[in-house]
């Protein structure tokens, strides 16, 4: 090899080493992180007392929250993330206090592992329950997932896409 050759070489290699650095070090600078899409916008007190309820009902035996679920979940029931996103308080309230919720909101699941009936709770630990899952929400860019997530549990059919459709999953008081 020539000398003029290995410098050529040697000039390749030192941008070739240049330009992956650069890449390495830039890498996720374009995309940016979003963040974690889910926050509550529930007093400190409020999200304290829930979540105490939440774990005394066994929410968590079927439902996953903050992305957690029990470890020996194994019900198919709609993550809570991002719930107060789909769904208004009062319609929380009514669905929690209803004799048959499944009158509400219709489940495919078996009849075992279908939502309970807290119409037997005092109203304050309902509207608690209300006040708490409607604070849990889901940032914007987030939203077409949690509404997707949510029509596939509930319906077991693939989301159509489109959020406009009439078959997308029922929002606030619906």
């Amino acid at each position: 090899m020539k000398k003029g050759e290995r410098w050529l070489f040697a000039a390749i290699g030192v941008l070739v080493v240049v330009a992956v650095a650069r890449g390495v070090m830039n890498y996720g600078k374009d995309r940016g992180d979003p963040g974690i899409p889910f926050y509550s916008t529930a007093p400190k007190d409020v999200q304290r007392q829930a979540s105490d309820l939440y774990r005394d009902l066994g929410c968590r035996d079927c439902h996953s929250l903050w992305g957690t679920r029990n470890i020996m979940q194994f019900v198919p029931a709609p993550s809570l993330d991002g719930i107060g996103s789909l769904r208004s308080e009062e319609w929380l309230y009514r669905y929690f206090s209803a004799e048959n919720p499944q009158a509400i909101l219709p489940s495919r699941l078996k009849k075992k592992y279908r939502m309970p009936s807290y119409a037997y709770l005092p109203e304050a630990k309902r509207r608690l329950l209300a006040r708490y899952f409607a604070s849990l929400k889901v940032k914007d860019w987030y939203l077409d997932e949690v509404r997707k997530a949510d029509y596939e549990k509930l319906t077991g059919k693939p989301w159509p896409g489109h959020a406009d459709r009439a078959d997308k999953p029922p929002t606030g008081d619906d």
